[in-house]
């Protein structure tokens, strides 16, 4: 007897339906997988097996043969379990179910409850735009899957309330849609730029970087506030729509590293060490699983002291910048990641860190501090649109019992600044200013006279990329709109050419 089952696999954020094919006949006992399946598809056999006989039911001594197709796509994980469970009970006689329309996942313990799997949510998201309506997943995955509008998602304990639901002796209950209003406040971060004093100019400047999704680096001594500076970015950066923290959960997802909430409500903050690898930073390995790159989607990648990466996992940064998505080629396959972040590095101005210091003594030779700058490439460089030196702070600075702007009252400006690009670019495939193209520069940014002076002068002095010259402009737009205006004047884009002469 053969039993077909629904389920999906990913490709990327993508799901694809899988066809779990169960056939038993009287050959010799044995339990075959075929189907192009890895080790995690390979050994669910003998958790199926263990979890059938400790839920009460029976594996028959006979020739079970199972196939995941189509055989031409790679199958991973251990969200087959179930639905291969249900196929042989099915196969076997022991439960009546011909449903093709109802798609499961979930990975099975040997004493048959249910574990929760890894990317439910983006599989839910691709079946339900391949018509499937009904899903049974595991009850730790009931969470994200409730923010899948228009499923009928049942969330199970074990393989026996499955077997009872689809036998209709105890129906499982329906998960209830979920649909949260994202508004935050910046109490929900640990940072709250309230608590970095001085730094007037780096604080503008960060400013600055999140109103127009600009990547920004940050040049200082040790100790001078970088690293807090960073981290105060997403408590800054626009609330989070419904939308975009979809996107993001499905990421998270798919890397295994969703909470309890189910859901990525709060801007990303990821911060790799420096001895991370290229393959960490851009994704990839035996399952194609998403690096920090793409964990960063929405939020933002800080890289502390960049010179200390390597110059390979540095330079693997380049592409995703300018492309906002990354694209991981292995032996096993090629996939699309989304990486649209907001690049925040920092590093000393030499080896020692005392270089430009008005009170501390720098012991680097010029060879030395040029080695250590020559760490970060040109090319890369050039993709920054701000750089900023951090100054070292006084101890009246320190002492000061006045805090500066909090988090939330940036942030509100940083909303109205950034309202004004979604209507000006609502036309278009971009939101922010930092990701317009040559055509939107021409249609959104024309300098008068005046201003077309000042940036040929900043571009033969200060021998400019035509890159840079681009970046600047952005980066003059994104002033102009924060100062709420529709032209772009002298004093926004000599303000730009600054950010750019660190």
């Amino acid at each position: 007897m053969i039993a077909k089952i629904q389920s999906f696999t990913l490709q990327g954020l993508t799901g694809v339906p899988v066809s779990v094919e169960v056939d038993v006949n009287n050959g010799l006992p044995a339990f075959d997988i075929v189907g192009l399946g890895d080790a995690a598809v390979k050994e669910s056999k003998e958790r199926v097996r263990s979890a059938i006989k400790n839920s009460g039911r029976i594996l028959p001594a006979k020739k079970i043969t199972a196939n995941f197709a189509p055989a031409f796509i790679k199958k991973s994980g251990s969200a087959f379990d179930l639905p291969l469970a249900i196929g042989v009970l099915a196969a076997t006689g022991q439960l009546v179910f011909n449903d093709q329309n109802t798609v499961f996942l979930g990975e099975l313990s040997l004493d048959g409850s249910l574990r929760s799997a890894a990317g439910v949510l983006p599989m839910l998201i691709s079946a339900l735009s391949n018509g499937y309506k009904t899903f049974i997943v595991p009850k730790d995955n009931a969470k994200e899957a409730s923010f899948v509008l228009g499923a009928k998602v049942y969330a199970a304990e074990n393989l026996s309330e499955v077997i009872d639901h689809l036998s209709g002796l105890k129906p499982l209950e329906k998960v209830m849609t979920t649909r949260l209003d994202f508004m935050h406040n910046a109490k929900t971060y640990d940072s709250d730029m309230a608590f970095v004093k001085g730094q007037a100019v780096a604080r503008r400047a960060l400013e600055v970087a999140v109103s127009g999704g600009h990547n920004i680096l940050f040049v200082g001594a040790p100790g001078t506030g970088k690293t807090m500076l960073a981290k105060c970015i997403p408590s800054i950066m626009p609330d989070m729509t419904f939308e975009e923290a979809i996107e993001t959960t499905k990421i998270y997802s798919v890397a295994g590293l969703l909470d309890r909430e189910g859901i990525v409500n709060l801007r990303p903050f990821r911060s790799p060490h420096h001895t991370a690898s290229s393959v960490a930073l851009t994704g990839g390995g035996a399952t194609l699983r998403p690096g920090e790159i793409s964990l960063a989607h929405n939020g933002v990648l800080f890289l502390d002291e960049m010179p200390e990466y390597s110059r390979a996992t540095l330079e693997a940064l380049r592409q995703p910048l300018e492309d906002g998505v990354i694209t991981v080629s292995r032996a096993s396959g090629t996939v699309k990641y989304p990486a649209n972040f907001i690049l925040c590095g920092s590093m000393n101005p030499c080896p020692c860190g005392n270089y430009g210091s008005a009170d501390k003594e720098c012991t680097c030779t010029p060879h030395e501090i040029a080695k250590y700058r020559a760490k970060i490439s040109g090319p890369l460089l050039d993709r920054i649109d701000i750089k900023i030196d951090v100054d070292e702070v006084k101890y009246s600075e320190l002492t000061d019992k006045t805090n500066g702007e909090t988090s939330e009252e940036i942030r509100r400006r940083v909303n109205r600044t950034r309202k004004i690009q979604a209507e000006r670019f609502k036309n278009d495939d971009i939101n922010v200013n930092g990701d317009m193209g040559e055509k939107h520069l021409l249609k959104y940014c024309a300098l008068s006279d005046e201003c077309e002076k000042i940036l040929k002068n900043a571009y033969d002095n200060l021998h400019l990329s035509p890159r840079a010259r681009s970046r600047i402009v952005k980066v003059a737009r994104t002033i102009a709109d924060m100062d709420l205006y529709d032209e772009i004047l002298p004093k926004h884009l000599l303000e730009a050419i600054n950010y750019r002469n660190c």
